[in-house]
């Protein structure tokens, strides 16, 4: 797939006539953030565009807070934190138009010795290693992704000083598919759509969402790592964005225990190599299903339960599983319905299925990763998923559900056969430790409900 947006040619002669005078060398961290160098652009040229920045390896070690983390075998202070190097994918270079005069680049994390072994731990590397494990088996994976975000009229300060409690939405009223609401919202929204269409972000449209102030923007599907590319500078830009207008906006899986909780739905079908013809639809199959989709299904049945913590990261992520909220409780799987973790939708080379499992604050990289790694399974077992389900997925008694807590997915991941294979030992292992230390950093803290609760009367 041709992905250049940016030529470097073209970065050349921007460049020299003074329009850009900043490129972005940046790389995914464990949480899917953009983290890197401002590099001035003759400087980027001269060595960085077909050489590598360094950074200090600890980036692919640290929690959200950027402390370093116990645990991790691939970095640590015993050996010292030291550096890596990140090489440009030139295939990624793009405008970024909400910056003045400045240009992005994504990269691959390496070794920092010979410029060219992958770090395999990093959230580009385990998914690229997916895409590869897909294409060995002659198929492309297209990922859409539908993320979601609630935004604020508190600016990220503000909210800081109120310490996040007592913000006000930007909207009164939840404005699913409203026109008049989100019309107000526009001056944000429209800067974040067209930016990301400036940026080579392709954009499908945005919306009102389920919540107030909460809004979902959809991209163009594509293959998975450029689709997670997108993702990944999606959510930078729509906070960079909201920030420049004095606003704030949260990806929080949930932020507010009565509102809906934000998603990441994600949906996937293969293709062949060349990307001419899915491999999903056989109208001679009942529900047009192909062998291939079957299994597919089959594997994202099978596996999604372990393989959950791609899905859901955090402690807060296990707080959107909610009945009656828009995001499932059950790995189900149904045509076209919303009450199953699993739903079918579309018709020919549209056929697709959508896990709707995700939550906004995933990592893209390892939640597509997660995904594919499902899907093979299923494929290389020729997994079936069983029968449709019918009705209401959120009451019934008998369906597999998603785990409540990030407790039960460490536990179902540890122990996870498809993780440890689709994965490897040392991804396993990080991926794991990651979520670890998540749980413990939620247990070295006293929370606002532990206070309400029990200040006075304990």
């Amino acid at each position: 797939m041709e992905r250049v947006t940016l030529s470097l040619d073209a970065l050349k002669s921007m460049i020299g006539d003074g329009s850009i005078d900043t490129v972005l060398v940046c790389f995914p961290d464990n949480q899917g953030r953009l983290v890197g160098k401002r590099v001035m652009g003759q400087y980027f040229l001269d060595t960085v565009a077909n050489g590598s920045v360094e950074a200090c390896n600890y980036l692919l070690a640290v929690d959200v807070e950027m402390n370093p983390l116990p645990g991790y075998r691939a970095f640590n202070w015993e050996q010292g934190y030291g550096d890596f190097s990140a090489v440009p994918d030139l295939g990624t270079l793009r405008l970024v138009p909400w910056l003045e005069r400045t240009a992005l680049v994504l990269c691959d994390v390496v070794e920092e010795h010979d410029k060219k072994t992958p770090i395999a731990v990093s959230p580009r590397a385990i998914l690229k290693a997916q895409e590869q494990r897909a294409a060995d088996l002659g198929f492309l994976v297209n990922i859409g992704a539908e993320l979601e975000f609630f935004l604020f009229k508190d600016s990220y300060a503000e909210a800081a000083q109120k310490r996040y409690h007592g913000l006000v939405p930007h909207s009164d009223v939840v404005e699913d598919y409203h026109i008049l609401q989100t019309t107000r919202d526009e001056y944000i929204i429209r800067d974040i759509r067209n930016g990301l269409q400036a940026a080579g972000v392709p954009v499908e449209f945005s919306k009102g969402e389920a919540g107030k102030g909460q809004h979902e923007i959809n991209l163009l599907y594509a293959p998975a790592t450029e689709m997670a590319d997108r993702n990944t500078i999606y959510k930078n830009a729509a906070k960079e964005i909201a920030d420049k207008h004095g606003r704030s906006l949260t990806f929080m899986a949930k932020y507010d225990m009565d509102e809906v909780g934000s998603s990441c739905h994600i949906h996937s079908s293969l293709w062949d190599l060349e990307a001419k013809r899915s491999r999903m639809w056989d109208p001679a199959k009942p529900h047009n299903m192909s062998d291939t989709f079957r299994w597919w299904l089959g594997g994202l049945v099978h596996a999604s339960r372990e393989l959950a913590l791609l899905f859901a990261p955090t402690v807060n992520s296990y707080k959107r599983f909610q009945p009656d909220s828009w995001a499932p409780t059950a790995v189900a799987w149904g045509l076209d319905n919303r009450t199953c973790g699993l739903r079918l939708v579309g018709h020919g080379p549209a056929f697709r299925v959508e896990s709707r499992i995700p939550g906004a604050d995933v990592n893209s990289y390892l939640a597509f990763a997660g995904v594919i790694a499902a899907g093979l399974h299923g494929i290389e077992n020729k997994l079936d998923p069983g029968d449709a389900f019918v009705g209401n997925a959120y009451t019934d008694p008998d369906v597999e559900h998603i785990p409540s807590t990030l407790v039960q997915a460490i536990d179902l991941f540890r122990n996870s056969a498809v993780a440890t294979s689709a994965f490897g030992d040392e991804v396993h292992h990080h991926i794991l430790n990651s979520a670890e230390q998540e749980w413990a950093a939620f247990n070295r803290a006293v929370t606002d409900w532990e206070l309400r609760r029990n200040f006075e009367q304990l």
